[in-house]
Formats: structure tokens, C-alpha cells, sequence
């Protein structure tokens, strides 16, 4: 399906909608897309929920998802845009460790995944690598998973945290963010008995003994991993 776009004073603008919580990174984020003759800014929000209604109204061209978000997961948030817009192209823009993340992102649906670390020469063209039907992976994580792929091992098996479900990398997420079962129960919109299943493969997984174990090591995670 060819992409929609906008023609404005002769040119021909695709339409992003983003997606991220931080409002300094976001506003820096519409001004670089609309700063480009291509590229304008169709749209953005904060939190998931309002993702969803955005990019429904907005049809854009591209979403651009952070993986942290208050009320849920970008990862979560890709699977969702992919089955209410199965042609959409989304770019997954994050902090995280692109080893951890990016072939999770591109199993969700998503089509590139970038750090943000990265010059903003570089976030363009994923952006336009995209839009032009392609895909988009960082020559380092290239290598990473070509390198394992001919080893005949699984990109996603190089530690125990990696072999976490999608699911069970959400709830270890929060529960190092300082959420208690109920908190993450409200927020992932599960049953209280569902986060206890998830806590105890987690711990199983993990090779943990107790709660206790599991929240230091989820705390000591997302210190070494988040924003």
C-alpha cells in the first residue's frame, strides 16, 4: 500500500507521529522532522494510550516509538499499531541496549531500531530508509546477529534476561522500577494472578529464591539498562 502523504507548496511530505515521554527529547525530535523539506510532524504523544488514538486520527507515514513509557512498553505499543495498521512502518528510537532490544522490536513489527545516542544524520536516514520500504539495523547489531545466525545459536539467547518472554521483560522492568504486583497489575491491565505467574517464571528463569532476590536483581537492571 503506498504511503500517504502530504504535498505542500510543491513537495512531497511524509507524515511521522511520535511517540516518546520526554518532552525535551520529543520537542527536539518535531523540530529535526520538520526542519526536513521530506518530513513534517503529523502528530505525538507521551503515553501509549494516547498513541493509540494519535496515530489512528493522524494516518501517518512513520511512527517513531520510545520503549519506556509510562503507562506500558513501546515493544507492546509496536504489536498494537501493527494489528489495528498492519502497513504501518515504525522506527523504534530508544536509550535501551539495542542487543536486548532490537530483535524484539523487529518480532513485534517494527522496521528499524536506532539508539538515540546516534547523530541525528543518522536517525534521518533510518527514517528515510524506512519510508522507503527498507529496514533498518545499526552495522553493529548487523554484525551481531549475522555472527551468531552463523554460529547456528539464537540472537536473542546470550543471557538469561534475554530469553525473557516480551511479557516477563515488561513486569522485571517494573518490578525494578519499584512497582508492587497490584501497581503492575493496573498499569499492563492484567489480573493480580497473572503478575504473581509471571514473578514466579521470572524467578524459575532467573534462577532466584525469593521475591527479594528477583527485586534486587530487576533494581540492578534497569540501573544498568534504562534512561
Amino acid at each position: 500500500m503506498p504511503a500517504k502523504a502530504t504535498r505542500t507548496i510543491g513537495k512531497l511530505k511524509f507524515r511521522v507521529f511520535i511517540v516518546e515521554d520526554h518532552p525535551v527529547t520529543r520537542d527536539g525530535l518535531v523540530q529535526l522532522i520538520n526542519y526536513q523539506d521530506d518530513l513534517r510532524v503529523c502528530g505525538h504523544a507521551g503515553t501509549v494510550a494516547k498513541a493509540i488514538g494519535g496515530v489512528d486520527e493522524a494516518e501517518p507515514d512513520l511512527v517513531m516509538v520510545d520503549v519506556s513509557l509510562p503507562d506500558g512498553h513501546g515493544i507492546e505499543l509496536v504489536k498494537d499499531l501493527k494489528l489495528r495498521r498492519p502497513q504501518a512502518r515504525i522506527l523504534v528510537l530508544s536509550m535501551h541496549d539495542e542487543g536486548l532490544y532490537a530483535e524484539r522490536a523487529f518480532r513485534a513489527g517494527a522496521s528499524g531500531y536506532i539508539m538515540k545516542q546516534e547523530p541525528t544524520d543518522t536517525v534521518l536516514a533510518a527514517v528515510r530508509r524506512i519510508l522507503s520500504g527498507e529496514t533498518y539495523l545499526s552495522p553493529r547489531m548487523q554484525e551481531r546477529v549475522l555472527n551468531r545466525f552463523a554460529a547456528g545459536k539464537s540472537a536473542s539467547a546470550n543471557s538469561d534476561v534475554e530469553r525473557l518472554t516480551d511479557r516477563e521483560l515488561e513486569v522485571f522492568e517494573l518490578i525494578g522500577r519499584g512497582l508492587g504486583t497490584r501497581q503492575i497489575a493496573r498499569q499492563l491491565r492484567l489480573g493480580v494472578s497473572t503478575v504473581e505467574t509471571h514473578r514466579a517464571h521470572l524467578k524459575e528463569k532467573l534462577e532466584l529464591e525469593s521475591g527479594t532476590e528477583l527485586t534486587r536483581r530487576a533494581v540492578e537492571w534497569v540501573n544498568n539498562h534504562q534512561k
